[in-house]
């Protein structure tokens, strides 16, 4: 059973990096045969990125047998070498080293083994008798990593970090309150088959020991908290949202306001002192959702990566755009191979940046912002190379500074010329130029 490090590596969900300063060879081999051997219950391929080696300054972190260690373990495991490899299913059990210049690290990609979801059926893999065989039994149940996996199994005394961390907007919380509900309805049916006498297969079984309905009902009321405090104490919630809300409530006035005209037209006294108060409450809450200003929604969780690998593409696409027409030499073509790569990386950043529950509306504004906000920086980036070029030229280059010093000589030279012909001013003019000037400077200097 894979435990450490491995057991973080094989909890993987997502593209992740992993930095091995500081351990030794015989750890590394331990680590990464107990993370590859099994190929990793996931639908899509990720990438495992391992630092083991680094410049001047970061290198004496790195024992000089790290990559070696992962390489060679990854080779006994059934994994090869293949630099062109990227992030599709059909490049799992390859790895890549790499040398990410920018931030001067020594890297080596791993693209795991992946299985279906629905091939673990006769894969046995052992170990079926510890907890982490029941959890690949809950598989048909839940899909491995998925959240509602982890909410189902994580403890309370980790819940509340969960949701922060994976659930930052109201919507998110919102998504995450009603998978709550469903795992608890699936709990419920388990629990009523078994009053009535069925017997449960392994998956169920394995769901119904795990999963706490006590813990369940507590997890509940965490996020409601959490979600009464991001609305009326925070007023964290986008415009997007802030919509949504007010649609609801201007829904439920419409409905309260139809039963109260009935209620008063039944006279049912009671019944209309209720409506009464429920209309003034969601009118209160109507009034208090308008007067939030809406935030703008948050960043993507990797959007410091993309930023530099951003300003990393600007040159690139400068210098592809300014190759146009022409044959390229060999260093600018192996200088634009890096471009597909880092646009690949990008892909991944924004994909791995979505978060939990997460409608394609909200994540598509978020990585639209995103992306505006890299062609700010780029954009920022350029004008300042193109100013300082600007002061540069104007520094240091000889007319510039042969003009202000012309101009200093000639308003000295007025009363000497005063009395002399136009003749000779003009002639001056015609014998102008740069060594002119130079000369006139150097007289004016003695």
């Amino acid at each position: 059973m894979a435990s450490g490090l491995a057991a973080h590596i094989r909890s993987s969900t997502e593209s992740d990096t992993f930095d091995l300063a500081g351990q030794n060879p015989s750890t590394i081999t331990v680590n990464i045969e107990q993370a590859f051997k099994d190929p990793f219950p996931l639908d899509s391929m990720i990438r495992i990125t391992f630092v083991t080696g680094a410049g001047k300054l970061g290198r004496q972190k790195y024992d000089d047998g790290c990559a070696r260690a992962v390489t060679s373990t990854l080779r006994s495991c059934g994994f090869e070498e293949d630099r062109g490899a990227s992030c599709v299913r059909e490049c799992g059990g390859f790895f890549k080293q790499q040398h990410d210049t920018g931030k001067n690290l020594k890297t080596i990609v791993v693209f795991p083994n992946i299985r279906e979801i629905d091939d673990h059926g006769g894969d046995g893999g052992g170990g079926s008798e510890d907890y982490a065989g029941s959890n690949d039994n809950l598989l048909l149940l839940f899909q491995p990593g998925s959240p509602e996996e982890m909410i189902a199994l994580s403890p309370i005394s980790m819940f509340s970090n969960l949701l922060s961390s994976r659930c930052q907007s109201w919507s998110q919380k919102k998504g995450c309150n009603a998978a709550i509900a469903n795992i608890q309805e699936t709990i419920s049916n388990l629990e009523q088959r078994l009053m009535e006498g069925v017997a449960l297969d392994d998956n169920e079984q394995a769901l119904y020991d795990v999963v706490s309905v006590d813990d369940l009902n507590e997890k509940h009321s965490i996020v409601k908290d959490a979600m009464h405090k991001q609305i009326e104490i925070d007023g964290d919630i986008t415009i997007e949202e802030q919509k949504s809300l007010l649609g609801q409530v201007s829904d439920r006035l419409s409905i309260i306001e139809d039963d109260l005209n009935e209620a008063k037209t039944e006279k049912k006294t009671k019944k209309v002192e209720k409506l009464t108060i429920a209309k003034t409450k969601v009118e209160q809450r109507e009034v208090m959702l308008k007067k939030i200003s809406p935030k703008i929604p948050q960043r993507l969780k990797h959007q410091d990566e993309i930023l530099e690998l951003r300003k990393e593409l600007a040159p690139l696409i400068k210098l592809e755009d300014g190759a146009k027409g022409r044959l390229m030499s060999v260093k600018e073509t192996q200088t634009l191979a890096r471009k597909d790569e880092i646009l690949e990386e990008i892909t991944e950043l924004e994909d791995s940046s979505r978060g939990w529950f997460e409608d394609d509306v909200s994540f598509d504004l978020r990585v639209k912002r995103s992306r505006s906000m890299g062609v700010k920086t780029t954009g920022k980036q350029s004008s300042k190379k193109t100013t300082s070029s600007t002061n540069v030229k104007k520094s240091t280059g000889g007319s510039a500074w042969v003009s202000s010093s012309s101009s200093a000589v000639r308003s000295k030279a007025k009363p000497y010329n005063s009395k002399v012909g136009s003749a000779s001013s003009s002639s001056k003019k015609k014998s102008g130029g740069v060594f002119a000037a130079m000369m006139l400077d150097d007289s004016d200097s003695d």
